[in-house]
């Protein structure tokens, strides 16, 4: 992982040059900076793709859009915390369960450039 001033969204496939790209509903992670800094991970450790401050994404519905930069995501799920946490450090994977962010799918293409807003555009279905 590698931080960047400004990512390519593109539609139906994810961010341009990622490792989920061209997943059907992996194709963006989204993560709590509070949950980082709670936890005591630095950006990118965690692998994820956009990190976002003062909106909890754990409360949002699934089908729920969210507008960042150019774009349109649209949230597809949580992230099950996998055993990479633990190796990041023991016990992670389980501490961080229900709070290792969600995973969109790219509604609409476009840039998403660091300090960008990011908000709630419109939802779906209410979260399982």
């Amino acid at each position: 992982m590698r931080e960047v001033a400004e990512a390519l969204a593109v539609e139906g496939k994810g961010l341009e040059g990622d490792a989920s790209f061209g997943r059907a509903t992996r194709q963006v992670l989204m993560m709590e900076a509070e949950t980082l800094e709670r936890f005591g991970l630095s950006p990118g450790t965690a692998r994820e793709n956009l990190l976002v401050r003062g909106l909890p994404l754990k409360s949002l519905p699934l089908g729920g859009r969210i507008a960042a930069g150019e774009t349109l995501l649209e949230i597809t799920g949580d992230c099950t915390p996998c055993s990479f946490m633990d190796d990041l450090r023991p016990g992670l994977q389980e501490a961080i369960r229900g709070e290792r962010g969600v995973l969109a799918r790219v509604v609409t293409g476009g840039r998403i450039r660091v300090g960008d807003p990011v908000e709630l555009s419109g939802a779906s279905e209410e979260r399982r």
